[in-house]
Order: C-alpha cells, then sequence, then structure tokens
C-alpha cells in the first residue's frame, strides 16, 4: 500500500489553487494537471508499506500545533508548475520530528529535502517563460491544523488519493 502524511485543504483554498491552474491553462500551460481532490501538501512520503496502522499510530505520537503557513509563489522546476510556501519554522521542526520518529519505529520514508509546495501541473510543454498571471492576492496564508495519513492508489485513470485517518 503506498502511502503519504499530508496538509489538505478546505474547499475555499481548493477553489484558490484550481483558479491558478485556470490561470496557467489560459496563459497556454499545457501539461498533466492534479485534480481538485489531489490537491495536497506532502510532508512526508512513505511510498510501499503494509501496516498503515502503525503509521497513524506514530504520526498521533508526534506533537503538531496548528499554524499558518505563508504562500511565497509560483514556481517553474524542471517540467513542474508548484505554489511554493514559506519555510515556516513549526512546520520544518514538525516534519523533522515526524521524520525521526519514523527512523525510530523502523518505518521507511523518502528522505529527500522537504520543501514545502502543492504541485499543480506535471510534465509541463511549455518552459520558455512563465506566464503572467495575476496570482496576488489569490491565495491567502493557510491555516493548517490537521495531519493526514494519505493512501495513493495508482490506477490508469490517474492516482486515487484516500485519507486513513489524521492527527486529531
Amino acid at each position: 500500500m503506498r502511502l503519504f502524511i499530508a496538509v489538505n485543504f478546505d474547499d475555499d483554498i481548493v477553489g484558490s489553487l484550481v483558479s491558478i491552474q485556470d490561470e496557467l491553462k489560459e496563459n497556454g500551460v499545457r501539461g498533466k494537471y492534479t485534480s481538485s481532490e489531489n490537491l495536497h501538501l506532502t510532508l512526508a512520503f512513505v511510498g510501499e508499506y503494509d501496516d498503515p496502522g502503525k503509521v497513524l499510530e506514530v504520526v498521533r505520537e508526534v506533537p503538531f500545533r496548528p499554524m499558518r503557513i505563508k504562500y511565497e509563489g509560483l514556481q517553474l522546476f524542471r517540467d513542474m508548475y508548484f505554489v511554493r510556501f514559506e519555510n515556516h519554522p513549526g512546520l520544518m521542526s514538525y516534519v523533522r520530528r515526524l521524520r525521526r520518529a519514523f527512523d525510530e519505529n523502523g518505518i521507511p520514508y523518502d528522505r529527500k529535502r522537504f520543501m514545502p509546495h502543492i504541485t499543480l501541473v506535471r510534465k509541463v510543454d511549455h518552459r520558455n517563460e512563465s506566464p503572467e498571471t495575476g496570482l496576488d492576492g489569490v491565495l491567502n496564508d493557510i491555516y493548517v491544523d490537521r495531519i493526514f495519513l494519505m493512501r495513493s492508489e495508482l490506477t490508469r485513470n490517474g492516482p486515487i488519493y484516500t485519507e486513513l485517518g489524521s492527527n486529531g
């Protein structure tokens, strides 16, 4: 079972993210757009692991304090557009503590450096210049009050993400 830890969003935030995607489409950006129901911020990717109960137990044991994270901008990196967020000290600390708890409990995870972002488009074929999107004010700070354990099921129509539990 493919698992990951994420921040999920309410309908208002998802609506704002979809508006940004719409702006990109209107500016000629072609690629594989993340479906609205799959928009999230990944904190840790566990990957294939057959004990989601153990993962959820660890997520619930790592203390988490609600916080507001600040939107920093839209970024094109390689063949992806994503919304980037500040390196909020509380969020960065939580991710470090979560990963340490995974290590202590023998739970594998992707060890890439954590950078808070939401992927909007993959396999972008418009790389010559960043489009003018007028995104200022479209996305406000995001209040994060819960962390979710998610399952990712890969299908031929794209991934399906399912919440398996949360820290609260």
